[in-house]
This record gives structure tokens, sequence and C-alpha cells, in this order.
């Protein structure tokens, strides 16, 4: 019986060759493009499960804010946290600070600029990264000792085992012992190095206070349900440390680690990713799966009437409803099965280009991992009895003796469920154009809104002591290239100014004032990132040096810069600020010097913050404008003088738009995602159109051919087929642009600063989705329009 079944369902696969492949194709690249997404999603929500001690790790996160002044927090901790919170605290196991710092290391001939972890030798009582050799008690207990991933170890020592052996570490080339081997860091985890170092290398582990936050601190508790009531602790503790007054506010949150990944909107080690986007990917790869499901389901009831004939016999003959039904539902899990093996191999082969796009690393074991293989098989399953059944069901139901008599018709119901699975389709397909164009609209008015400075053709290179004791000497021989047009030296560049500082004017009082973001800056630096100064002078070489006096007690004091929000939270005009007495902390007294016009110093995600340049002397990075012409002549001229000027370091650049353009990377990625996922939505359902169309078309041969021989002209015929399938995609407009213009500004919601959702965005989506359904319908009708009509009416 089965082997008859499956003889009969190859004959009308071969049979019905158009209709069989849509069918076939649709279902394939749904299933493609869910399989797809079931490996990301999985990685994603599979990050960090592999740390054994994960629920019972919290990360810190500094909260504080003054009178006045809006509430700021960073998932940054001073030195004194951890060992405070261990000291005081009996819910608190242990912990460990950690911070990721770019440091050169020398390997014979070869410098290579390597991001080292530094962290403390508690590390490995949270973490559950395997160390293959040595000891977890001793690899980060003293001075300078480090350990190798085995990526590492290999990159540096070759086979060689490096346990034992020195590495040259930084400019001074400071002598680090190797004290073991660590498995490579998985690609789901948050926490990634190459090297991971002693946490006393640093120097930096004296408790002096709980601010000079730049250190991230986990803390591992005893028991996972310590977390609130710790956390319900720390308020009052932190009241006595910091002797607060009640006006001001100073504590720290609790992230249990486990979340951060795709709920925390903190920076850590990596870019966090977003749950809400992980929901609307998921959704638009079901949506898509769906599309594909009722073209099946579509031309499966649409065909009902060829195979009517067939199922009256069977049952003349003795065929039970049950064996129908089983037998149709058997077709559906063949094609089914087909479908899904020719998507395995599709997705075998978008994997590279996958991994491309979602900027992870995905492998054929991704695509054979238990969770990719059950999810395939539960797709199979339920493509086979959803997409299978009601057509099934509707064939097994024929009454055999109206079917063999000529007096069965197609239900009005069933033509009644294929233009709603039409209209269904297309109202997915809309959406996601309309949502492509608003998203679109968004990242362009993000790319073309003014900032404030210039990012265009600024190189950023690094700094460190050294350069800077002789930066004068630097800026002189890199000027003498006409095409260098300035040379500034900083801490942060303008598109990500950091905050943990605070500001004050004389009258806020000591403890008091506002949450600002501010970095150290030279003299050149206005001049190098194009901001524009509306009160006050730049800074200039004597400010350094005054700033310099008041560090080894001279009398003079800072000068500092303030953007124009600065100084209105401190109760100023930009020029009335000019040459007011601000203090930056309690240890930076100084004047105010100038007031910038507003620029972003981050994402526009959010308002642009209170900013105050200041001009301390020391810096991390080198910011180079140059002209934009002979750029390939320009960087070569840089890189030499840079090995004469800086034998220390490797020359090593970025440009500064692609800092800017980093801070919308999950924005750009979803941009990219939807609009692959919505070309291929548009174009299933155009393919399940086609084939309904090219069906309905088929039944109707005789009646165009009376129509041509009555005069009909080719645009008529063409007209008349195509209104039908018009007028429910228009349908599918309406109801799809509510529910895209809703969506689309929840999602603009998120940004501070944003793009207009126009009407001529949904009229343009409309008239594509119009256009292209058009085109589909008309490929087939016009070619039926065109033929003779003596074909189709001779064998009436």
């Amino acid at each position: 019986m089965i082997r008859h079944y499956l003889t009969i369902t190859v004959r009308n696969l071969r049979k019905h060759k158009v209709f069989s492949v849509i069918n076939i194709l649709g279902l394939s690249i749904g299933i493609t493009c869910c399989l797809l997404m079931s490996i990301y999603v999985e990685h994603e929500l599979s990050y960090d499960n592999f740390q054994k001690k994960g629920n019972r790790i919290v990360r810190m996160v500094m909260d504080y804010h003054f009178e006045g002044s809006e509430p700021q927090k960073i998932a940054v901790t001073s030195t004194k946290v951890f060992p405070a919170f261990k000291r005081n605290f009996p819910e608190v196991e242990s912990g460990v600070r950690m911070i990721l710092r770019q440091r050169i290391i020398t390997s014979g001939q070869n410098m290579i600029t390597e991001p080292i972890m530094y962290a403390d030798s508690t590390f490995f009582d949270l973490f559950s990264f395997k160390l293959l050799q040595g000891s977890t008690k001793d690899a980060l207990s003293g001075l300078n000792k480090i350990v190798l991933t085995q990526s590492a170890a290999k990159k540096y020592f070759g086979n060689a085992d490096p346990v034992g052996k020195l590495m040259q570490i930084g400019i001074n080339k400071d002598q680090y012992l190797v004290t073991g081997i660590i498995q490579d860091c998985p690609s789901n985890s948050q926490i990634k190095y190459t090297c991971l170092a002693s946490f006393s290398s640093l120097g930096e582990t004296q408790e002096e206070s709980y601010w000079g936050a730049n250190y991230i601190t986990y803390l591992l508790l005893k028991n996972e349900s310590d977390i609130p009531k710790l956390q319900a602790k720390i308020p009052v503790f932190m009241k006595k440390e910091m002797k607060l007054t009640g006006k001001d506010y100073f504590t720290f949150d609790l992230e249990p680690f486990t979340k951060i990944h795709l709920y925390s909107p903190y920076y850590g080690f990596e870019s966090n990713n977003s749950i809400t986007y992980i929901y609307i990917i998921t959704a638009v790869a079901l949506l898509i799966l769906m599309i594909a499901c009722f073209t099946y389901i579509n031309l499966s009831t649409a065909r009902s009437m060829e195979r009517a004939k067939e199922v009256g016999i069977r049952k003349v003959a003795g065929a039970l409803k049950a064996q129908v039904f089983g037998q149709f539902i058997g077709e559906s899990v063949i094609l089914s099965v087909i479908a899904l093996l020719l998507s395995l191999g599709l997705t075998y082969l978008l994997l590279p280009a996958f991994s491309k796009l979602s900027e992870r690393t995905f492998t054929a074991a991704s695509l054979f991992s238990p969770f990719a293989l059950w999810f395939s098989l539960a797709i199979t399953v339920c493509i086979s009895l959803l997409a299978g059944s009601y057509p099934a069901l509707i064939l097994s139901c024929y009454q055999p003796v109206k079917v063999l008599k000529g007096a069965f018709k197609n239900t009005s119901s069933g033509l009644w469920l294929r233009k709603s699975l039409i209209v269904f389709q297309f109202v997915i397909s809309a959406f996601l154009i309309v949502s492509v164009f608003i998203i679109t609209k968004q990242l362009q008015f993000i790319q073309n809104t003014k900032l404030g400075f210039d990012k265009e053709h600024v190189l950023v290179l690094p700094n460190d002591d050294k350069i800077y004791a002789k930066l004068n000497t630097i800026k002189a021989e890199l000027k003498t290239n006409p095409d260098v047009i300035s040379i500034a030296s900083t801490v942060n560049d303008p598109t990500n100014i950091f905050g943990g500082y605070f500001i004050r004017n004389e009258a806020m009082g000591e403890g008091k004032g506002i949450n600002i973001n501010a970095t150290p800056v030279d003299e050149d630096f206005i001049k190098t990132t194009g901001l524009t100064i509306i009160s006050g002078n730049d800074f200039t070489a004597q400010d350094l040096k005054d700033a310099a006096n008041t560090e080894s007690g001279g009398s003079s004091t800072y000068h500092f810069i303030l953007n124009e929000t600065t100084a209105k939270q401190l109760g100023w005009t930009p020029q009335q600020a000019i040459g007011q007495k601000v203090y930056l902390g309690e240890n930076r007294p100084g004047l105010v010097k100038a007031v910038l016009k507003d620029f972003h110093s981050t994402s526009m995600h959010e308002p642009i913050n209170p900013i105050v340049l200041f001009n301390e002397p020391w810096g991390t990075k080198l910011l180079v404008k140059v002209s934009g012409k002979n750029m390939p002549q320009t960087i070569a001229f840089l890189q030499k003088e840079w090995k004469a000027l800086v034998p220390h370091r490797p020359f090593e650049y970025h440009f500064l738009d692609e800092d800017y353009n980093a801070l919308y990377k999950a924005d750009m990625q979803l941009g990219k995602i939807l609009s692959i996922f919505t070309a291929i939505a548009v174009i299933l359902a155009c393919l399940g159109l086609f084939g309904l169309s090219a069906y309905s078309i088929q039944q109707r041969t005789k009646e165009i051919g009376i129509r041509k021989v009555l005069g009909a002209s080719v645009s008529g015929i063409v007209m008349l087929l195509s209104k039908e399938f018009i007028r429910l995609v228009i349908i599918s407009l309406l109801i799809a642009f509510p529910l895209a213009w809703w969506a689309m500004n929840k999602w603009l919601q998120d940004f501070a600063y944003r793009t207009d959702v126009n009407w001529w965005v949904f009229a343009l989506s409309g008239l594509a989705a119009i256009i292209i359904a058009f085109l589909t319908v008309s490929v087939r009708s016009i070619t039926t329009a065109l033929s003779n009509p003596v074909n189709s009416l001779r064998s009436e």
C-alpha cells in the first residue's frame, strides 16, 4: 500500500512539474531561513551557558547622580569595590576585577598589538574556562604572570611548550612569565581574550576610592537566591561608606551574569545583542515559512477539482476516508522531506555568507547539532501536518456519487480560504517592505545628520607616554606632508566620550554637581575634529603647561571647554559661562575657557549628554586629519615616518567613521537581515501568486478563447485576469500599513533622534507591492492572452 501511494505521489509530482517546483522551492527556502535563524538564535541564547557557576555570578553596575542631575549608570567600578564587598557582605563568596588593555608583545623582530585581559587570581574561582597547563591557584598570583590561550601559544611559540618561558610585553618590554595554557574562549562567551595576565601587574590595586571607575567587577555569590538579598543591602551600605546627604546618590546594581548578553544596556568586553532583535528575526523567519506553507495549501486546494475523480473512484473501489486522508498526508510528508533535504544543502552552502552577515562563526557542526536536527525534524512534521491536513481533509471528504456524476463543484469556502491566504501572504510582505524602507531611512538619517564634528578622513592611531613625551616633534614631522592637516592627542574620540565624571560651580558646594562625560585633550583637538566654538577661545599650549603645574603643586589651574548642554545645566548661557570657576571632580579646579556647539558623542539612541573637554597632559589616541586626496600615498608616508619616530610601536590605524558606524552595529545588522528576508518573503509570495494565477488562468482558457473570438484585446484580457488578484493585494496593504506604522514607531522610539514616518513611504511601498503582484500575474496572463483561441476551442 505504501509503495502504491509513493508511486502515485511521484506521478503527480512529475505530471504537474510547475506546481511541484513552486511547492518544493517555496518550502525549501522557508525551511532554510528557519534553519539559519535557529542556528543563530541557539548560539545567542546559549551565551555563557558553559559557565558552571554562571547563575551565581553578577556584574557590578555603578549607579550615581547628584542633586538636580540625571541618574547615570555604567558597568565599571573602581578597584575598591570587590575587596570592600567581600569584607562586608557574607553573601559574597568571591569576585574578580578585570580590564582589557591593548599591549605590545615583542616576539623576536616582530611587534604585535594584542588585547590582554588583566584579572585577579580569583578568576578561576568564578569562571569555567579550562586551564590545560598550570595551576589555577598560582597562574595569576603575583606580578607579571600571564596565561596564553591555545591559539596565542601557537602564535608566539609554535609547537614549543611556552610554560615557564618569558614574554616581552608593553612599551617598556616588561618580562612576563608564562604560567599556563588555557582553552580558546568559546564564541558564545561575553568574556573573550587571547592572553590573561595577573591584575597585580597593573600596579593599580590600592583601595583609595569608589571613584576612578575603569574596571569590570564580577561577584560570585554563595547562592543564586542571595542576589535580591544583597541588592537590598547595598544602598544602605553605600550611604554610610560615601557619607551621602540624601541629596546625592551613589550605589551599585547587580546584573545577573547570564542575562547580560541579551538584556543589558551597558557595554562590557563586547557589544551586547538585544532580545528584542532576536524576537524580530525569529518572527520574520517563521512568517516566511508560513508564506511557503500557505502557498502549498493554496495550490493543493486549487487543484482539488483535478483530483476529485481520483478520490471518487478510490472510494467506489472500497477506500476508506482514513485511507484517502492518509494518502494525501503521505504526499505532504514526502514533499516536505524533499524540501528538507534540499534546504539542508542550501543551509550548508549559505553558512559562510550567513556567518559574515551575522558576524558569528558557524560551521557544518552547527547545522548538525542536536538542536538543529531536532528543529529540522519538528519543522518537517509541522509542515506535513499543518500544510497537508487541510487539503487532505477536503479531498478525503468528497462524496463519490456527486463527483462521478460531475455534480461536484469547487466550494466557495475553498475559494475564500485561498483568497484569505493570498491576502495574509501579502500582508506579511507589505509589512516587511514598509519596515525595511523605514529602517533604511533611519540609518540614512543617522549617516547624514550633522554630528557637530567631522568624522571623515580622520585616522586614529595609538598613543602612550613615550609618544606623548615627543608629541610636538611627531606632529611637526608628520605635518611636513601637505595632505596631513592636523594632529591631536586625546583619551576618547568624539564618537564615544565616556561618563564617570562630575562637575560643579562654586555655588553648588562640595559633594554636589552634575554627571558629565569628559575627556583630556590637547590644543589641537577641536581643530582636528571640526568642533564648533560658539563663545570663548580654544585651548593653547600654555593651558597644558598650566595643568602640568597644577599637578606638581603650582598655582595655575585647569581650563575647561563645555558643550552647550553642560553650560545650560550649570545655569549659564554660552557667553555667561566664559571665565566662570568650576571643579571637575574635587581635584581639578579651573576656569571655563569656551563653550562648544552641542555634538553627538554617543549614538543617536541617546540624547546629547553634558560634555567637558579638559587640558590634562596625557592621551591614549592620536587623531590625524588628512585631506583625503592621495590617500594611499598619505598612509604610506605616515607609516614610513611612524617607523622612524615611534620604533616601539607597530603602525596600526583605523578611521574615525568606523568607530561611528560601530555605534549602530546592531541596527545595521537588523537592517541587512530584514532586507534579505523581505526579498525572500516577496519572492515566496509571488511564487504562490504565480502558481495560483496560473492555475486560475488554466481553468479559464476556453473562456479567454471565446472572448478573443468576440474581439477582446490582449490588454483587456490581461486586466480581466489580473484585477481580482490586484484587489487582494490592495486589501493586504490596507491591513499591513497600520501594523507597520505602529511597529516602526515603536522601534523608532528607541532613538532620541529619529526620522519621520512619512506618508510617501507607505505610498511607495504599496506601489512596489502592486507592481510586483501585477508583473507576477501578467507573466502567465500575457502568454494566455496572446495564444491562438482556436487551440483552446478546438478541444471543446
